[in-house]
């Protein structure tokens, strides 16, 4: 039995579940997502992500079809419906139908497209060991170009620093800005730890305020972890304590080694053991 996929108006079985050729979120990668996880039937920090969508489609002057009551009811009925326990939402707002050409005002209304599926980003293994990156030569895009605050459907960007790293037989790697602090990892944030003191790029710096990044932080204070925003820039991962990255697929995972530099003694750090077992008290209530 196929997954309830929402297309637009309700739910319609997988194999229904097809978009026209002439959508611009196809066409031009015009839109906005999020990615949601679920655990114990529960959608997490719900409330942030639909807040994080509706100011990504507002920079980008995407009018959203459905106001957020309604668009949360409905992503709750397709988790529903795919008796999701434990998984992740892909929700998306494409600009919608529009002739051939970049003006997005010939697109009449937004499309909406949400998925509720099982999902494990890394083996089990890479959590308990720690994983390898590489830093990527693809530089990320200048904070000019688009808002790096905005969830856009364009990840070309990302993509192909996660060319680089698969290139490198690594599963991720750490993309650097135009004057060449730290921004982000290909799809998760970066953190660092350094003298007990925990440190993560700015989102000036390039990085997506991460909605796991931010549930990171507060956890950190609460633990009376000192948390400071900072430009970061390669020195500092290579010299440092402890090394992770946080993302809703990812959530928080260990990097003990970037570029053949060892972090610390190898292996995943105690701060980064005690924020991943705080995070998973916090995901499930």
């Amino acid at each position: 039995m196929g997954l309830k996929i929402w297309l637009g108006d309700g739910l319609v079985d997988e194999k229904d579940a097809k978009i026209s050729v002439f959508d611009h979120g196809l066409l031009y990668g015009d839109g906005v997502f999020e990615g949601i996880r679920v655990y114990d039937s529960r959608i997490f920090e719900f409330d942030a992500h639909i807040d994080r969508l509706f100011e990504s489609a507002k920079v980008i002057r995407l009018i959203m079809p459905m106001d957020k009551r309604i668009l949360m009811d409905a992503t709750q009925k397709t988790v529903d419906a795919n008796n999701l326990k434990e998984g992740y939402i892909r929700l998306i707002i494409t600009r919608g139908v529009g002739s051939l050409g970049l003006n997005p005002f010939t697109c009449q209304k937004a499309q909406v497209i949400i998925i509720a599926d099982k999902i494990q980003l890394y083996p089990e293994e890479l959590y308990e060991k720690g994983m390898k990156v590489v830093s990527a030569v693809t530089m990320r895009n200048h904070p000019l170009t688009i808002p790096p605050q905005v969830k856009s459907l364009n990840y070309l960007n990302n993509i192909l620093a996660k060319i680089e790293a698969l290139d490198n037989n690594v599963p991720e790697c750490i993309m650097y800005n135009h004057i060449g602090y730290v921004a982000e990892a290909s799809g998760d944030n970066v953190f660092i730890v350094k003298q007990g003191t925990l440190y993560t790029p700015t989102t000036e710096a390039g990085a997506l305020v991460g909605i796991t990044r931010d549930v990171i932080i507060r956890l950190a204070r609460k633990e009376g972890i000192t948390v400071v925003e900072k430009d970061l820039t390669r020195f500092d991962l290579y010299t440092c304590d402890e090394f992770f990255l946080t993302g809703t697929a990812a959530e928080v995972i260990g990097i003990v080694d970037i570029d053949r530099r060892v972090i610390g003694n190898g292996e995943v750090g105690p701060v980064t053991k005690l924020l991943r077992k705080r995070f998973f008290e916090y995901a499930r209530g």
